[in-house]
């Protein structure tokens, strides 16, 4: 399992709805995509939930390496450098995935918070922490699902979480799910 995200920040005065209907025409294209646990077309909206920023940040969980790659390298990736630029793409490794109480529930809103991963202690027991806390995300009312994964570069962990109602009980950065792809979602592992 891998996990994906770029973040592209927009003007404060750019209209959204540019990136709602780009969502809406182009969304459904990775809804079989070979590889893909499931994306999430994720926008912040300034002065909404919170956000300082107006900003397109599409959010990906893999099941295959293979497909992330045939995506950024030739897939539908290549329509986001064109219209935007080339962004930065930050990548963490896989540690963990669960269903949420509330699964079959069509996504409304992700939070994703960051975490450095602590110099001090062992490796493992910071990760069965991690385990516990995405298993407690996912059984609360609304969860859709939990997961979080780890960058080994600069040691920082990701939860993230997919909520279907607007109240989420979790801490962090909070945005707007447009669209939601998820054609191996079921293989994910946990």
């Amino acid at each position: 399992m891998h996990a994906m995200q770029y973040e592209i920040t927009l003007p404060a005065d750019y209209d959204m709805g540019i990136i709602r209907r780009r969502v809406a025409s182009r969304g459904h294209l990775l809804d079989d995509w070979e590889g893909l646990g499931f994306k999430t077309y994720l926008m912040r909206e300034r002065g909404v939930h919170g956000s300082p920023v107006n900003q397109y940040a599409p959010f990906y969980l893999w099941n295959s390496v293979a497909g992330m790659s045939a995506f950024l390298w030739g897939g539908p990736f290549q329509g986001i450098v064109d219209d935007f630029g080339r962004p930065s793409v930050r990548q963490w490794s896989g540690a963990v995935h669960a269903e949420g109480r509330d699964a079959h529930s069509p996504a409304r809103i992700a939070v994703r918070r960051r975490q450095r991963v602590p110099d001090d202690g062992l490796l493992a027991d910071f990760m069965a922490e991690t385990a516990r806390e995405t298993e407690r995300l996912a059984a609360e009312d609304g969860a859709v699902l939990a997961a979080a994964a780890v960058d080994t570069n600069r040691w920082e962990l990701i939860h993230f979480s997919l909520w279907g109602n607007d109240t989420p009980k979790a801490d962090g950065d909070m945005y707007e799910v447009l669209h939601m792809s998820e054609p191996g979602r079921d293989r994910l592992p946990g």
